[in-house]
């Protein structure tokens, strides 16, 4: 099983959820696997410094639990876009950080599901777009699509300029974001006959939201 970049439809459509769900399943497979936020804005200060939700959440669903700082070395303070967010915070998002980090992280796993910011096409900064940190992790990428309505045109526009920008799609996931969706069934088999990749799973709508008891509908490859 090779580490990979979550990515979603758009903001909101459950990377965190779907990423701490795939955690929950790698360990139930016997893998080492870890979690990975690059980049996180909204963060809360702690006695330990800035805290993000998303992160934390990550952090609780990996084993081994690494540090705190490689798992997210980017805490911007700012509910923002990232690269607002840095700017406010007076700091400039770069690569080798993030990539020194992930090397840490994958010394200690099998897999690192690194899970990255909004959807496909937000900038981390002025001169960084998602895919040069996919690059630079030399990542496949694994798409959430949040199931509602619009998710058929958000999720197809996402695989092409994935696949246009050079990256691998390597799966997705369909996480029922909104209960009152109409046609839900439909809709969820409309993206399988046009997403031209594996569907790892389909997570149904739950409150509260519990990762671990939905990692049995993982279907993971290998």
């Amino acid at each position: 099983m090779q580490s990979f970049f979550v990515t979603g439809t758009d903001t909101g459509a459950g990377k965190t959820f779907a990423s701490t769900t795939l955690l929950h399943a790698l360990r139930g497979r016997g893998h080492r696997a870890i979690g990975m936020k690059p980049v996180a804005s909204g963060c809360e200060r702690t006695a330990d410094g800035w805290r993000n939700g998303d992160a934390l959440a990550l952090l609780a669903a990996s084993e081994p639990r690494p540090a705190y700082a490689d798992l997210n070395p980017y805490a911007l303070p700012e509910p923002l876009a990232p690269e607002i967010a840095a700017r406010e915070a007076g700091v400039t998002l770069a690569l080798a950080p993030i990539v020194d980090a992930y090397g840490r992280l994958r010394s200690q796993a099998d897999v690192v599901v690194v899970e990255g910011v909004g959807g496909w096409a937000a900038p981390l900064s002025a001169s960084l777009d998602q895919l040069d940190l996919v690059r630079a992790l030399r990542l496949p990428v694994v798409l959430v699509v949040g199931m509602r309505l619009g998710c058929l045109n958000h999720a197809r526009l996402t695989e092409r300029a994935i696949r246009a920008d050079g990256a691998e799609l390597i799966g997705w996931i369909a996480n029922e974001v909104d209960p009152d969706m109409a046609r839900r069934d439909e809709n969820f088999e409309l993206l399988k006959a046009r997403i031209e990749a594996p569907c790892w799973g389909r997570l149904a709508h739950r409150t509260p939201v519990d990762p671990a008891a939905m990692a049995d509908r993982m279907v993971l490859p290998g």
